[in-house]
């Protein structure tokens, strides 16, 4: 069993524990400790984690990145399939400085037959949280980013369209989501870890 996995045993989390311990991993270590996580222990984190470290848009991707220079999250969530991805981000080239856009790299199957999954990233209503929003599309893209598509379109439409994740900070490194539809809470849990800036 993962050490990661063994602290969020612990009824309830030490957050203080679960943070100190990935930020002393190696960037690769890191993903595959995070990549260890079942749904319940994803469910675990999210709860333990409100309220835990604030987060803002420099959390995700750094101030001091060039506009449209992508940072890439790589992540694990709650499906029984198709579980591993990741989350690329950019700053705005143009427009609002107060967001990002991004989305959602899962590979060529999934991102041909489902789509890419392009949100648009704020700070959340709740203080100290990141609001994903699969409501908007960013009106640009990195040239190597796949091409735009509405969350309407292909299999999107029951994957991505009319959600949003609430995103809660963990460690240096490290967030955790939940979807939301509608505004109501949804049984899908995930969490992400920002590849190192430098």
């Amino acid at each position: 069993m993962s050490r990661l996995r063994e602290l969020l045993g612990n009824d309830p989390p030490e957050m203080d524990a679960v943070a100190s311990h990935l930020d002393n991993l190696e960037a690769a270590e890191r993903v595959v400790e995070i990549r260890t996580l079942g749904r319940a222990h994803l469910a675990r984190l999210f709860e333990a984690a409100e309220g835990y470290r604030p987060i803002t848009l420099n959390d995700i991707v750094s101030g001091e990145r060039d506009a449209m220079q992508e940072v890439v999250h790589h992540g694990k969530n709650s499906l029984p399939v198709f579980n591993h991805f990741a989350k690329a981000f950019v700053r705005p080239a143009t427009g609002d400085r107060g967001e990002l856009w991004g989305y959602n790299r899962a590979g060529g199957f999934v991102e041909t037959v489902v789509g890419p999954g392009y949100f648009v990233a704020y700070p959340a209503d709740v203080p100290r949280e990141v609001l994903v929003d699969y409501l908007r599309v960013p009106p640009q893209r990195p040239e190597h980013w796949p091409e735009i598509l509405p969350n309407s379109a292909r299999l999107s439409r029951v994957v991505y369209y009319g959600t949003q994740d609430i995103v809660r900070g963990v460690s240096k490194h490290v967030t955790v989501g939940r979807a939301m539809k509608a505004g109501k809470p949804m049984p899908a849990w995930f969490v992400l870890c920002r590849e190192d800036e430098s």
